[in-house]
């Protein structure tokens, strides 16, 4: 096996590593305060992970949006690490091909790296605002770093096009 697939399996298993505390930690804390006579009270504090927002969301009848994160930021990650090590396993230059093929063609599908951006987006609003404040958890920062950890594993993957692929 190359190194540069031996570094982007390693990567495989970091990323993976970072994945578990970025789905299971605190991702973002939204707080709203009130003040009225000078006095400012907490009416409402919410930290949540990204597995707990799947779980809330599906309990407020939001399902079509819970299962849309559930696909793009737990499933399909989980399910690109996978097809990755069972890759890495074939020797088959056809089969190993048609997996690199496949994990390319999901990853444009992993929204891990574009949910990251929409949960900084939902900090900075929230902080935007005079009664609102948004604190990054770190599962946040566990996440943002699974997607550039998993994002350089499958860039460092070397796996040639077969002979028979290139001639047709």
């Amino acid at each position: 096996m190359p190194r540069r697939n031996l570094l982007a399996l390693l990567l495989t298993i970091v990323s993976l590593g970072l994945l578990v505390p970025g789905l299971t930690r605190p991702v973002l804390t939204i707080t709203a305060n009130i003040s009225m006579l000078g006095v400012t009270r907490e009416i409402f504090r919410e930290t949540q992970t990204i597995v707990q927002s799947v779980e809330r969301l599906l309990d407020s009848g939001n399902a079509f949006v819970a299962l849309l994160i559930l696909l793009f930021s737990i499933i399909v990650p989980v399910l690109k690490a996978i097809v990755l090590f069972v890759l890495l396993g074939v020797r088959a230059p056809e089969s190993r091909y048609a997996l690199f093929r496949f994990v390319r063609s999901i990853s444009k599908w992993s929204m891990a790296d574009v949910f990251v951006v929409g949960i900084f987006i939902a900090f900075l609003a929230a902080n935007a605002l005079d009664n609102l404040q948004a604190v990054a958890g770190e599962g946040l920062y566990w996440f943002a770093s699974y997607c550039l950890v998993s994002n350089l594993a499958f860039q460092l993957l070397q796996v040639p096009e077969p002979a028979a692929a290139r001639t047709h």
